[in-house]
């Protein structure tokens, strides 16, 4: 609580009127408190007490959007060999070595069926990336 000591609920009431910072919903919304925040960045070292509040607060904001709207999703084993599959150029029909038949191979390329260890170390030769990269 001790930066909140030296916040004059006036003056933070009138800056949070003229900003009207908000749960981010939109990208026009997120853009919008990014400006703002960009223009108390630009002259951080002079800012008022209540102007570094409201910098905290967007900066809360931009970053809970952007979190629920752009995080990377976690990869797995079968978004791995996709994506390998697809920088490739690679179909299903290339890996049938490794899968020993089309409907195996289909159900691990779809994430229907785990790629088991042995599948993993013949992919991992394929790709020329260790077999823990598909388990």
């Amino acid at each position: 609580m001790g930066a909140w000591r030296h916040v004059d609920p006036k003056r933070y009431g009138r800056l949070l009127a003229r900003v009207l910072p908000a749960v981010i919903r939109s990208e026009d919304e997120n853009q919008r408190h990014v400006r703002e925040m960009r223009t108390l960045d630009d002259r951080y070292d002079e800012l008022s007490p209540e102007e570094k509040a409201l910098a905290d607060l967007l900066t809360l904001l931009v970053e809970d959007f952007e979190e629920r709207n752009y995080a990377l999703k976690a990869s797995t084993p079968h978004s791995r060999l996709q994506t390998l599959m697809q920088e490739r150029g690679l179909k299903q029909r290339d890996l049938l070595g490794v899968f020993g038949s089309r409907g195996i191979a289909s159900e691990v390329v779809n994430g229907k069926r785990a790629i088991s260890k042995a599948q993993a170390k013949k992919l991992g030769e394929v790709f020329r990336v260790p077999a823990g990269f598909f388990l």
